[in-house]
């Protein structure tokens, strides 16, 4: 059965995406052979959405109070890339990550599925 979510962050700016995770983020790694890392991620959900255009697919970090975790990261340096907006499924932004890379953060407003496990559902 499936085990995990091993989500792929592509960037020009590959180093300063890893520090980010690393330094800003203080996600734990592997080294899965060469240097190369693999990050630990809080519990994480899925949703789908339907699309009349090709699939694609978008990652966002969540968090349960927007603004303190805003002002956390400015005080390691992270700007934000957009305002913050409300909309009616939770407040979003976007996260200045590295040069010409961003990352979407939000607090939701709708129920989430962190709190369920494999082992919950037996």
């Amino acid at each position: 059965m499936i085990t995990g979510i091993h989500a792929l962050v592509y960037s020009k700016q590959a180093d300063a995406v890893r520090a980010f995770l690393r330094d800003v983020l203080d996600f734990p790694s592997v080294d899965a052979g060469g240097g190369w890392p693999i990050f630990a991620l809080p519990p994480a959900e899925i949703a789908v959405h339907p699309s009349d255009a090709a699939d694609a697919h978008e990652l966002y970090l969540m968090c349960d109070d927007l603004d303190a975790t805003v002002a956390t990261l400015a005080s390691k340096g992270i700007t934000l890339a957009t305002p913050i907006r409300e909309e009616r499924w939770g407040r979003v932004t976007s996260l200045k990550i590295a040069e010409g890379s961003t990352l979407g953060i939000y607090q939701p407003k709708h129920p989430t599925a962190l709190g369920l496990s494999s082992a919950a559902r037996k």
